[in-house]
């Protein structure tokens, strides 16, 4: 019997101080833990790379997570500001085959509900081949805030994480059907594209 279908997750946190052993890394924590709460079905396994803000460095680990590791979905953390370091969304876009501006724009969105200086972020989001990367920001309670976005008291959502979309656009690109934990997020599909659960 074939193992069953699995999500892998690529997880690429860019920091000069964190892959120099200067501080711990907090992001790929941050991310797999999220992931684990908010991924229902298929397995999870994620794939981590720890690497410094240099854009050739940044490019070489987003075109071997998904030419070679065969990631269905990359996650990076870290670089998006608009510091001389910050590279990390010129080198996504120098991987890209499309653009996705509404992650970037919900992103903000989200942010900006905490924070007045996210007006200064400048996450992308791209496909490359048939994989979905998206640049988060370097913060865990900010990573988990934009994947989840922001709900009321009685859970209802106030504005949307851009994780809801994740499914379906892997669906669209041809990767495994994800179905999340709606506590944590609710996926959005239109009608048509929600497949039953086959009964017992």
């Amino acid at each position: 019997m074939s193992n069953p279908p699995e999500i892998l997750v690529g997880l690429v946190s860019i920091s000069d101080r964190a892959s120099a052993g200067v501080y711990k890394d907090e992001g790929i924590p941050a991310l797999e833990s999220w992931l684990q709460q908010a991924i229902s079905d298929p397995p999870l396994r994620t794939v981590t790379r720890l690497i410094p803000d240099e854009r050739p460095v940044i490019e070489a680990t987003l075109k071997e997570l998904v030419d070679k590791e065969g990631c269905h979905l990359v996650l990076t953390t870290g670089g998006t500001g608009p510091a001389l370091r910050d590279v990390t969304p010129e080198a996504t876009l120098a991987v890209a085959d499309k653009e996705m501006p509404g992650f970037g724009e919900q992103m903000r969105q989200v942010s900006l509900k905490f924070v007045p200086t996210a007006i200064l972020s400048r996450q992308v989001a791209v496909i490359r081949k048939q994989s979905l990367i998206i640049n988060l920001p370097g913060q865990p309670k900010a990573i988990k805030e934009t994947l989840e976005g922001l709900k009321d008291e009685a859970g209802k959502p106030l504005v949307h994480g851009i994780f809801a979309a994740v499914p379906y656009c892997i669906d669209l690109i041809g990767g495994p059907y994800i179905e999340t934990n709606d506590a944590v997020c609710k996926a959005f599909r239109p009608k048509s594209a929600i497949r039953q659960k086959p009964t017992p």
